[in-house]
């Protein structure tokens, strides 16, 4: 992707946390800066729900599996109370 260079202006107390904040983060202020953008836009998390319901397609069958499709989060419980899953686990 082609990058476009933009110069901005701010004051020295928010330039200095800009600097820090990317140096915590083991990046340039650059890629700091961009980052925020793209967090702003909501492009972030559009990749992040995209990517999570490509996972949920792939592994609907595994949950299904663990934890059953009678309600959301049940698990088959055995006549001790345990989890069966979590007894398979132990066997």
């Amino acid at each position: 992707m082609a990058k476009t260079q933009l110069n901005v202006r701010v004051d020295e107390g928010t330039a200095r946390a800009a600097r820090e904040r990317a140096l915590e983060r083991g990046m340039s202020v650059n890629r700091y800066i961009e980052e925020l953008v793209r967090q702003d836009t909501g492009e972030v998390g559009h990749t992040f729900v995209d990517a999570a319901a490509d996972f949920m397609k792939q592994y609907e069958s595994v949950f299904a599996d663990e934890f059953g499709t009678d309600r959301e989060g049940s698990r088959p419980v055995d006549r001790a109370g345990h989890h069966e899953s979590a007894r398979e686990g132990r066997r």
